[in-house]
């Protein structure tokens, strides 16, 4: 059985927060029938962000001829991660007690040995708990996509998914809720700052630089094919988020009420100050402007949804419009990469900034739950910067090493016939739309 200081981050927080007992968080082995529903609606949530939710988002950005192929690598990725889950993924994630504690969990759980019917983590059946923790597996190499669409062929996202999820994501989980050295270290991140979109958002502008730009960037227009499709996608991404974020707390308590708040307008405040600098800096506010800058405010406030309070959630999501805004200027403008749908500038910029805010806006003083006894503001945000640095840097180079490795074997890119025809046709043998 876990212990449920290491698996049940909430219950660390609010530990760490001085506001629960220890008696308060120990794993008494009794389920509690209102938060496993709580966590099973979430779990649904979660997964609904996936599919159809980023499927939908990416899918009506990009062009014509590449929807399916979108829509094909998210089902793909939430297959191959869901089947790699139990063979081994949730006992390197969450194991506990193999020699590598510190760095990586251990396989008593693997096929999920020992997860029955009776088996309980903290006040939820273990089932539920890993399939909660199953679903953020799945969207973290899904967020990917966007860094290489319409121009990386099948079999090398096949491949790169069985790779980047066991050698970076398996890892970086455990580091920071499964026991690792820096959940020992004393990170914060309530639903995925660093886990979820520090990796995607690192990954995908290494995999931009790596596989290179679409043929024609950035001369061709290349916009988007159904902005009704991603704003879709976006509003159910909203919606999804309040599982994502307020169902962390793991339990249906006033954490995840409080979570599920700032998540909210942390959203709204992003699309606010997004469609404003537009406004003001091309004279009209635009769909896609708003639906990104909604983006931005979830991914930015993800890490400290359950710290923060509702002005927390405010300044971070107006942070998270402005800077995110003039992130994507500077990858795709300034420095002509094309990382096709923002994941760098959104969701790995949003990732860097909200665990860093997270050390700031924790503070009581400013409405946040409070330090653990003892930690000053500045050794927090100390060690919230040396996560995300690390994170980031230890994804940069295993995500690197992986593209070279696909290059040598399988290929990274269709061809310039494959390319131009689209991958949807060259690739799977479909078109999204019949006229």
């Amino acid at each position: 059985m876990f212990n449920s200081l290491l698996v049940i981050r909430s219950r660390l927080w609010a530990l760490c927060a001085g506001l629960c007992p220890l008696a308060a968080c120990a794993d008494d082995g009794a389920v509690s029938a209102g938060d496993t529903a709580w966590i099973l609606t979430s779990t649904a949530l979660v997964l609904f962000m996936t599919l159809p939710g980023l499927a939908a988002f990416y899918g009506g950005l990009v062009r014509t001829k590449n929807v399916l192929s979108v829509f094909m690598q998210c089902v793909t990725i939430t297959a191959i991660v869901s089947v790699l889950w139990i063979f081994y993924g949730y006992g390197l994630a969450f194991g506990q007690g193999g020699a590598w504690q510190a760095i990586i969990g251990s396989l008593d759980k693997a096929f999920l040995a020992g997860v029955g019917r009776q088996s309980v983590v903290g006040h939820l059946p273990e089932s539920v708990y890993a399939m909660f923790q199953l679903t953020f597996a799945i969207i973290t190499p899904a967020l990917i996509i966007g860094g290489f669409a319409e121009r990386i062929r099948f079999s090398a996202v096949v491949v790169f998914t069985i790779a980047w999820f066991t050698l970076v994501y398996l890892p970086v989980v455990h580091w920071v809720w499964g026991g690792g050295w820096l959940m020992q270290l004393g990170v914060l991140d309530y639903a995925g700052g660093v886990v979820v979109h520090v990796t995607a958002g690192s990954a995908a502008l290494v995999t931009a630089l790596v596989v290179g730009p679409r043929r024609g960037f950035p001369h061709t227009t290349m916009a988007p094919h159904s902005l009704p499709l991603t704003v879709m996608g976006a509003g159910m991404l909203w919606v999804g988020w309040y599982g994502f974020n307020a169902g962390s707390a793991l339990a249906a308590d006033g954490n995840a009420g409080m979570a599920l708040l700032v998540t909210h307008t942390g959203a709204a405040a992003g699309a606010l100050t997004w469609t404003a600098i537009e406004w003001l800096k091309y004279g009209k506010p635009s769909m896609l402007g708003a639906v990104t800058g909604v983006v931005a405010g979830l991914g930015t406030i993800t890490p400290a949804s359950g710290f923060v309070g509702p002005m927390g959630g405010l300044v971070i999501g107006g942070v998270a419009g402005i800077v995110c805004f003039y992130a994507t200027q500077l990858v795709k403008r300034k420095l002509g990469i094309d990382d096709s749908l923002d994941v760098s500038p959104v969701h790995g910029v949003g990732g860097v900034i909200g665990s860093i805010l997270t050390g700031v806006f924790v503070d009581t003083a400013f409405g946040g739950a409070g330090l653990a006894n003892g930690v000053s503001r500045l050794h927090q945000i100390g060690v919230q910067t040396l996560a995300v640095t690390a994170t980031a840097a230890w994804c940069m180079v295993a995500t690197y090493l992986i593209l070279k490795m696909l290059a040598r074997t399988t290929g990274l890119r269709v061809d310039a016939e494959g390319e131009t025809e689209g991958l949807d046709l060259a690739e799977h043998g479909e078109r999204g739309y019949s006229n």
